[in-house]
C-alpha cells in the first residue's frame, strides 16, 4: 500500500481528493473522520491544513505505517491526528458517538459485498451540515483497463461486468454513482457534486508506459491535468473511480 502511494498515480489520487475535499470542508480546526483511512496518506495533508483528523482502520499494521509516518511529523500536527482500530461497520460505537464535519471513506466500498452497512455508519457519522465522501471504482468504465491493456475478449465482457481488477491487484466490486447517490440520500445525505477520479494517469499505466515520480515538473503538470479532467464532463464519466460529495441535511 505504502508504495502504492509512492508512485506518481499514488501522488496524483492524494492530491486530486485533497483539492475536492478543501472545495467542501468548511475551515480547520473541523473534525474529520476518515474511514479505512490507513496509514493516513489522505488525512495527514489535512491535519497540516490545520484540521483535526482521525483515521479508523481495522488493520493494526496499517496504523502502526500510520503512527511511524506521524513520528516524523511536527509536535503540533502529531496532537491533531487521533488513530482507531476498528472496522467501519462499526464505526459510530468506535468513535463514541462523535459527529464529524467531513467523514471520508475512499477506495474501500469495492471490497465490501455489501456497502449499504458501511454506507449507512460513514452518513451517521456526519454531523448536520457536514459531509460525505466517497471514492470508489466507477462500473461504467470497467472496459478501459482491459481494452488498454489489449485483452479484447475481456474488454468486450467487461462492458456490463461489475466486478475487476482494483488498484491493489485484487479483484473488487465496482459501484455506479447512480447506486451511491442513492444509498446515501436514504441516509439523510443529499448528493452535492461528484467527480472523476485516474483518467489519463491509468491509460499511460495500462498501456505500458513507465513514469518517474522523481520528476517534480512532470508529475505536477499531469497532477494539474487530472484534476482539471476530474471536474469535467465527459472526462469525469470514464475515469476509472469516482468521487461523491454529498451533505447532511440540517435536523429539523
Amino acid at each position: 500500500m505504502d508504495g502504492a502511494y509512492a508512485s506518481v498515480k499514488g501522488y496524483v489520487r492524494t492530491y486530486v481528493l485533497h483539492h475536492h475535499l478543501m472545495e467542501h470542508l468548511p475551515p480547520p480546526p473541523a473534525k474529520v473522520l476518515d474511514v479505512g483511512g490507513g496509514a493516513g496518506h489522505q488525512t495527514f495533508p489535512l491535519a497540516q491544513a490545520g484540521y483535526d483528523v482521525t483515521i479508523l482502520d481495522p488493520s493494526a499494521a496499517m496504523l502502526d505505517k500510520a503512527r511511524q509516518r506521524l513520528e516524523q511529523l511536527p509536535t503540533d500536527l502529531r496532537q491533531r491526528v487521533t488513530l482507531l482500530e476498528a472496522d467501519g461497520e462499526h464505526a459510530d460505537e468506535a468513535v463514541g458517538g462523535k459527529r464529524f464535519a467531513g467523514v471520508l471513506c475512499h477506495g474501500v466500498l469495492g471490497y465490501l459485498e455489501d456497502p449499504m452497512p458501511l454506507v449507512a455508519q460513514l452518513c451517521c457519522c456526519a454531523e448536520d451540515g457536514g459531509i460525505v465522501s466517497i471514492m470508489t471504482g466507477n462500473a461504467h468504465a470497467t472496459a478501459v483497463q482491459p481494452a488498454l491493456e489489449r485483452r479484447w475478449m475481456d474488454a468486450l465482457a467487461s462492458f456490463d461486468a461489475r466486478t475487476g481488477i482494483g488498484v491493489l491487484g485484487v479483484r473488487s466490486r465496482f459501484d455506479t454513482l447512480e447506486e451511491i447517490s442513492e444509498l446515501i440520500a436514504r441516509y439523510g445525505v443529499e448528493p452535492e457534486h461528484w467527480y472523476g477520479t485516474w483518467l489519463f494517469i491509468d491509460w499511460l499505466e495500462f498501456g505500458g508506459a513507465t513514469l518517474d515520480p522523481t520528476d517534480t515538473n512532470e508529475v505536477e503538470a499531469i497532477a494539474a491535468v487530472e484534476l482539471e479532467a476530474s471536474r469535467r464532463d465527459p472526462y469525469r464519466q470514464v475515469s476509472r473511480a469516482f468521487h461523491l460529495v454529498g451533505r447532511k441535511g440540517l435536523a429539523s
